[in-house]
């Protein structure tokens, strides 16, 4: 493990809480979006219209994210194993980091990604659990020893990868600790999530998340740092952390969810159903069901807009980004000109399922 000093706690704090003020206009903004069989590609805030692709080389485009100065958008790139860095002002791309075998998830904070990769993967999604080719995958597995998988650190200015945390097998979703010192990650194959030490890479803690279903997947921290949230998509549940990563509620969901995001006031929870084909709406104290939104097939990202107006969604199956209106929950748009669209975030930067201010 090659080490890497965390940001100071005291500063992430305080950046945070300005970000948390106030939302931003949506008059200058603009979504990007990473699709699994293009690009990415660019979609107006102020029209919700597509203005643009980026060419990063195809590769299959996943996990998506912009550092806080909207002066770097990063995408990880399953066919060339690398984190493609594109220039927001030219929206070329500038930088190709290698980072490993079948990169999927990013986190952007600060001059840092965190990306999750998978050193003996094939690559593609899991059988289903339970199924043949499952049972034959875990005995795989079991005979190879395979590797667990990693998450990557890169300093963006330098343009290298400058450590690396071992996590579970097929880790999937990322979140930080409240004071930017630790890190907690779903591990869909191992259904459990961890918690570990940036700065060393330790492994502080484990918490089983198969008595309530396999397939951990997306994970946020509330607004106010206290607790954090993470789905079980073959579970059709969420699990409630506290601040200390203490499982404290389980809570029903739909069918398969999969991202997760608190609202920017932390009063409500939304939740997207892969297969459900709703975004369902939770309390975000209680985690009470409160109703849900129709929208597409398998969108499993989402994310608002910097001035908390509308959400949008990357509907994969049904090639699309779903625009909703926050406030009453109907389909203002469905921009249907998307190829397997993945994930999706903003700048200015908004709350969502894979970033947040």
């Amino acid at each position: 493990m090659k080490l890497i000093a965390p940001r100071p706690a005291r500063l992430l704090l305080a950046v945070s809480a300005l970000c948390l003020a106030l939302p931003a206009s949506a008059a200058t903004a603009f979504a990007y979006v990473s699709n699994q069989k293009g690009n990415v590609t660019t979609i107006d805030l102020a029209t919700f219209e597509t203005v643009g692709e980026i060419d990063i080389g195809g590769a299959s485009p996943r996990g998506i994210g912009v550092t806080a100065d909207g002066k770097l958008l990063v995408v990880a790139t399953r066919e060339k194993g690398d984190l493609a860095v594109v220039d927001l002002q030219t929206r070329k791309l500038v930088r190709r980091i290698p980072i490993g075998k079948n990169p999927e998830f990013v986190r952007v904070r600060g001059d840092q990604a965190f990306v999750s990769f998978e050193p003996a993967s094939a690559g593609g999604p899991p059988p289903k659990p339970g199924s043949k080719e499952a049972v034959e995958l875990k005995q795989k597995r079991a005979d190879d020893k395979e590797e667990r998988a990693r998450i990557a650190i890169v300093d963006l200015k330098a343009g290298t990868k400058v450590g690396e945390i071992t996590g579970g097998m097929e880790t999937e979703g990322i979140e930080f600790s409240a004071d930017g010192s630790r890190i907690i990650v779903t591990n869909e194959e191992d259904n459990n999530l961890t918690v570990h030490d940036i700065a060393s890479g330790k492994l502080l803690k484990t918490i089983d998340t198969k008595p309530y279903g396999v397939r951990p997947r997306g994970i946020k921290m509330a607004p106010d740092g206290k607790s954090y949230v993470a789905t079980i998509e073959f579970g059709n549940r969420m699990v409630l952390l506290d601040a200390e990563f203490n499982l404290v509620k389980v809570v029903a969901t739909g069918d398969t969810p999969y991202g997760v995001a608190f609202g920017r006031d932390g009063k409500r929870l939304y939740v997207a159903l892969a297969r459900g084909k709703t975004l369902q709406v939770f309390d975000g104290a209680s985690l009470a069901f409160v109703t849900e939104y129709p929208i597409g097939d398998r969108c499993w990202h989402f994310s608002f807009t910097p001035d908390d107006k509308h959400i949008l969604l990357a509907c994969g199956r049904s090639n699309e980004v779903v625009v909703l209106d926050a406030a009453s929950g109907k389909i203002v748009k469905r921009i249907a000109d998307k190829q397997m669209p993945w994930g999706i975030v903003t700048y200015p930067k908004a709350f969502g399922s894979l970033d947040a201010p």
